[in-house]
């Protein structure tokens, strides 16, 4: 397969073709050291550079990542917080109570790692930064890592593309459906690497689904339910704005970490740990693991622009995201493949579980349901039919990993799985769609071309927001 192939596909190089591109191309230098086995040592003036933006929990794992590359240099950070506790760790066991984050932490982790591992005596130190735009002033920085709450996504990323940087970004890429089509064309124009951070679209699940579909396992699918558990950062104490007004934490740049929000009083109840919450700063559960969930059905199944859109939930208010979310998502025929239902449940709501299944078998979060069958995950139900099914080959090219792609994407590989231009741009497009139905109340036709919802003017408000002044994109 080769590189125009791989991007049609949206996938990665399997690690054998992965590997012998890059050796034929340049050194082994894509592949950490651990994988090599190797010193895996490259020349200063071959490494790529990299700047984080956003040192907070998910931020806090990209750097430790991307700090494994031997040709990624990580030259620069910046948070507007200077250091504190409260974040969320992925280390479950350790508690956030006792993980700090932001710039300084960061500064010594990256100064720590390279004190370690470089023996030129070249390193001159890791840079701090409080606000992004002095960060990006430099013109030593090839890529930078974004991982902000999801308001500040869109001004940052394209502030980098502007410059021809290349992006990684959290997802969802952006806050806004109208944010993400600009972000995903400016990427377009720039011609640069970018990725998005749902790492799941890398897994080897993710092609098994693929290939068992396009088998025919369960003919046309028709319909897919897709579901989450609760959110798993804790719900707001408020239905309103907090009325009190406590003192920004020192080392806070409350102003930098509103960015184009509107101004509100620093309060901890948004910062940092529950920003999600709400609507001026977080897209809830269907932004936040969306963009996840529904990579793998947008692939598999060729999804476009779905033509209508509606949502219900649980008690709603104009503040904060509800604590349960049904979304209905109908998707047109995409050639010979038929059309598509896709609904989203969230916050323990769940789609009624398939009358096929045993009684203590566990419901996965995934149903594709086709004209002949239904495949849960990776498996076919009823579990006989798994049983008796023969695996298809394995046609698609297996990714080496979600972060190597975006490094390989920098250094001149192919696009990565998740790139702004040809999937996560759409995806998170269409995940925001269904926060912009359930805030209009109502059921929503989409013109996907055109960006516009056709019967109702107001709510193509909803589309964009309004930026403070000073943080127009």
């Amino acid at each position: 397969m080769n590189p125009s192939d791989f991007k049609k596909q949206g996938f990665g190089l399997s690690r054998r073709r992965f590997l012998g591109r890059t050796a034929a191309v340049a050194a082994l230098t894509i592949v950490p050291r651990h994988v090599l086995g190797g010193a895996g040592q490259v020349a200063p003036s071959d490494k790529t550079t990299l700047a984080c933006i956003g040192l907070g929990s998910q931020g806090t794992e990209n750097l430790d990542a991307f700090l494994k590359f031997p040709e990624i240099q990580v030259v620069a950070v910046c948070d507007v917080n200077r250091e504190s506790g409260g974040y969320l760790s992925w280390y479950w066991g350790q508690g956030k109570e006792r993980r700090k984050a932001g710039r300084e932490p960061a500064r010594r982790t990256v100064d720590k790692h390279y004190g370690e591992h470089q023996r030129s005596g070249q390193y001159k130190g890791c840079a701090a930064y409080a606000d992004y735009r002095e960060l990006l002033a430099r013109e030593d920085v090839d890529a930078v890592m974004i991982a902000t709450p999801d308001h500040a996504h869109a001004v940052i990323t394209l502030a980098a593309l502007q410059k021809k940087r290349h992006v990684y970004c959290e997802k969802p890429l952006t806050w806004s459906v109208a944010e993400a089509r600009r972000v995903s064309e400016a990427a377009r124009q720039a011609g640069v690497a970018t990725q998005m951070g749902n790492m799941g679209q890398a897994e080897e699940s993710a092609r098994r689904i693929c290939e068992i579909l396009w088998d025919g396992a369960i003919g046309s699918v028709r319909e897919v339910q897709v579901w989450s558990p609760a959110r798993f950062w804790r719900p707001s104490l408020y239905e309103e704005r907090p009325k009190e007004t406590p003192p920004v934490p020192d080392g806070l740049e409350w102003d930098l970490w509103l960015g184009p929000a509107p101004h509100r009083p620093y309060h901890p109840e948004y910062h940092p740990w529950t920003w999600r919450n709400w609507w001026d700063f977080g897209t809830g559960l269907l932004g936040d693991l969306g963009c996840h969930k529904l990579s793998t059905v947008f692939k598999a199944l060729k999804l476009g622009h779905p033509v209508s859109i509606e949502a219900c939930s649980t008690k709603i208010n104009p503040e904060t995201y509800p604590m349960g979310v049904i979304a209905r998502y109908e998707f047109p025929a995409r050639g010979d493949l038929a059309p598509v239902t896709l609904t989203w449940y969230d916050g323990g709501l769940r789609p009624p579980r398939p009358p096929e299944m045993l009684p203590d078998e566990p419901m996965r979060d995934i149903i594709y349901i086709g004209d002949r069958g239904k495949l849960m995950g990776e498996r076919l139900v009823p579990e006989s039919r798994m049983e008796s099914y023969k695996q298809p080959p394995k046609t698609l090219p297996r990714s080496p990993g979600h972060y190597y792609e975006f490094v390989a994407a920098c250094r001149g590989g192919p696009p990565a799985g998740s790139n702004f231009v040809d999937h996560a741009g759409l995806l998170s497009e269409v995940c925001l769609l269904g926060n912009v139905a359930l805030r209009a109340q109502k059921k929503l036709a989409w013109d996907g071309p055109r960006m516009r919802i056709t019967n109702d003017d107001n709510a193509n408000k909803l589309l964009q927001r309004e930026y403070r002044s000073g943080w127009t994109m």
